[in-house]
């Protein structure tokens, strides 16, 4: 059963002054109730809007009304820049919540960006593992390296690899090795040197040219040593 914020009857529109959560929520119960009459419960239902407190509303009233699966979505989202946003905002906060069943991702553009987005939604939240995670801050006065190059590179060569690994790209060594401490590996960027770490644990100390290469090396290492 699908309900759409875009195409409500004209009825539940007046009844409930609009586009509420309660009138797409009716909309379809309207619809469970005409099933549940043939005695047919092989259901699951979706309530899609554009606007993402509206659909967050609405689902979760839905879900304190039936039991049946929910498909989560945040239709009509936008592009990838900003409908990927919206997406992960709407639908990792239903997860989180124990709210949806399955979900999808809406952005006009490529369908191959809606798989990643939605993969990297339920890696954030914990829901499996997919492919390396990159970790990395942002700059502050003791940065001494082009750290948001040496990141780009980095997320950029990870696009290869499958198995899941936890990658830290950090600005300084005075903090950097101890706040990605969870990370499997990283490096710290220092003046024109920097760090490889493991867990947090400082490996060698390299040329900041060199910093993404030996990563890399560290890195397969890892992947070997799993196998």
């Amino acid at each position: 059963i699908g309900v759409n914020a875009g195409s409500l009857d004209k009825v539940l529109l007046a009844r409930y002054g609009g586009v509420t959560a309660e009138a797409l929520v009716e909309s379809a119960l309207q619809h469970v109730r005409i099933l549940e009459a043939q005695e047919f419960y092989d259901l699951k239902i979706s309530l899609k809007a554009h606007d993402v407190p509206l659909t967050l509303e609405a689902y979760k009233l839905m879900s304190e009304k039936v039991d049946y699966p929910l498909h989560l979505g945040i239709t009509e989202a936008g592009t990838a820049r900003t409908g990927m946003i919206k997406s992960a905002v709407g639908i990792g906060a239903l997860l989180a919540q124990g709210i949806g069943d399955t979900f999808r991702i809406s952005l006009t553009g490529d369908p191959v960006v809606e798989v990643k987005v939605a993969n990297e939604i339920l890696k954030s939240l914990g829901m499996k593992e997919y492919g390396p995670t990159l970790i990395s801050c942002p700059t502050c006065g003791r940065t001494c390296i082009d750290l948001a190059g040496i990141a780009d590179q980095v997320e950029a060569r990870l696009a290869d690899i499958k198995e899941p690994i936890s990658v830290a790209v950090m600005g300084c060594v005075v903090n950097g090795p101890g706040e990605a401490r969870g990370a499997d590996v990283g490096i710290a960027g220092g003046k024109g040197e920097g760090l490889v770490f493991r867990k947090g644990e400082i490996v060698r100390k390299v040329a900041e040219t060199e910093l993404v290469d030996e990563l890399f090396k560290e890195i397969k290492s890892i992947l070997e040593e799993e196998k």
